[in-house]
């Protein structure tokens, strides 16, 4: 299972509508959205594909968040923390701001994948069994260049695609 990556687009239509094309040509089969969209705007974008999505410390709207992608796919996850299986891989997925619940995905040992962003920077790393990978960012304050990310859970292959 092939899974796309990205998160912080914090409304910056241009970079979704790039990544939003990477994204078409390469068909994951889910994205996970590690937070702050910042508007319903910039998520219908993304919306043709299921989605895990968890609110970072720019979504204000979250109950509207919540609703809106629920009724466009009754499949979609959206809160502030999810742990599941995907792909025969236990995953964690956090926006990051929530410094404890990050911590406490880390420190616990339980998962393959913990998924972050609010940092804007691109991360692959090992903590005990877990690899944590943050996408990087598409908007807000510019750290390095704008990412997304694809990893494909069955051969562990994980790509960051550059936007320019």
């Amino acid at each position: 299972m092939i899974v796309g990556i990205l998160s912080d687009t914090h409304n910056e239509s241009h970079n979704i509508q790039k990544a939003l094309a990477i994204f078409e040509k390469n068909k994951p089969e889910l994205l996970i959205f590690c937070g702050d969209a910042t508007t319903i705007a910039s998520l219908e974008w993304f919306c043709e594909f299921p989605m895990i999505y968890v609110f970072g410390n720019g979504d204000f709207l979250t109950g509207e968040i919540q609703a809106f992608l629920k009724a466009y796919n009754p499949l979609n996850f959206a809160g502030y923390a999810f742990e599941g299986e995907l792909g025969g891989k236990f995953i964690g997925v956090t926006h990051g701001h929530l410094e404890e619940k990050l911590n406490e995905m880390l420190q616990s040992n339980r998962f393959d994948y913990v998924f972050t962003g609010h940092t804007h920077l691109r991360m692959d790393k090992r903590i005990g069994k877990t690899r944590v990978i943050n996408p990087g960012s598409l908007g807000g304050l510019k750290k390095q260049s704008r990412s997304v990310a694809f990893l494909d859970l069955a051969t562990d292959e994980l790509s960051f695609e550059i936007i320019s």
